[in-house]
């Protein structure tokens, strides 16, 4: 066997190694999402150091963008979050609203934007940026299929952030699923948000989130329901709208009918 081969396989054996020894390393640390069917299938909640994927249709991208914001606000821990996206992306979906961000109860100071001219840099920068401990979550989002992100390249992306420790979201919008290495993966739609209160103009978000692939676990579909004073997801709630207490200061309304039929 020559020289060059046998570094191959040398190289080829360190990578398998390194992957084994981050599963091991890294198979418990995982955070809860707040939704107690979906922390189940995934033993106790998403798992941190991975890619994870998701995936939608290209007019469900303002949906899939939240739950990938949800997740990404789960797993980062208060520390910054890396987005990296083409440069076009904004003619096809609009800029990310840090306004919007508020609303959902994340912090747009701990976002940091990469705008990318192709997908070679979009892939390049995201594989720098797993290698940095210092972060949190990194969201790279492509737009459409594209021949550059393979097998080899989701490899490169997972081995990056098993060796830091960060956790890789993947948006993938009207793109199809390729095999790649990614942990989990999912398929985002949008769901019915509850009717809000008369003095709101909206309900909480709500995401019809199926889960196709799950390495550890058993796959499905759910309604999901983000807290955002709570910054996680739940179960959709029974019962939406608010109930008022009674003011401390009044009588039971009860109690003073009763008095009037009574006088």
């Amino acid at each position: 066997m020559s020289g060059a081969r046998i570094s191959a396989l040398a190289t080829l054996r360190g990578q398998i190694e390194r992957i084994e020894t981050a599963e091991v390393v890294h198979q418990r640390d995982r955070v809860a999402l707040g939704h107690r069917e979906v922390d189940s299938a995934l033993k106790g909640g998403l798992a941190r150091a991975v890619i994870h994927e998701v995936f939608c249709e290209g007019r469900q991208g303002a949906a899939a963008t939240g739950f990938v914001m949800g997740l990404a606000g789960r797993v980062s821990a208060r520390r910054p979050l890396l987005w990296v996206r083409q440069d076009f992306s904004e003619l096809e979906t609009g800029a990310l609203s840090m306004s919007g961000l508020v609303e959902l109860g994340l912090d747009p100071r701990r976002v940091v934007m990469v705008r990318a001219a192709d997908v070679e840099s979009a892939l390049r920068s995201s594989a720098d940026a797993l290698a940095c401990d210092a972060l949190g979550a990194v969201v790279l989002e492509l737009w459409g299929e594209t021949r550059q992100f393979d097998l080899v390249a989701s490899r490169k992306l997972t081995l990056a952030a098993q060796s830091s420790g960060v956790t890789g979201l993947m948006l993938r919008m009207a793109a199809q699923p390729l095999p790649s290495t990614a942990e989990t993966r999912w398929m985002l739609r949008a769901a019915h948000s509850p009717p809000g209160a008369m003095w709101g103009a909206w309900g909480a978000p709500r995401f019809d989130a199926e889960l196709l692939r799950n390495r550890h676990g058993p796959c499905g579909r759910w309604i999901m329901e983000w807290k955002c004073n709570e910054c996680q997801f739940s179960e959709p709630s029974a019962h939406p709208q608010p109930v008022a207490a009674a003011p401390a200061h009044r009588p039971d309304p009860a109690v003073f009918a009763e008095h009037r039929r009574a006088g």
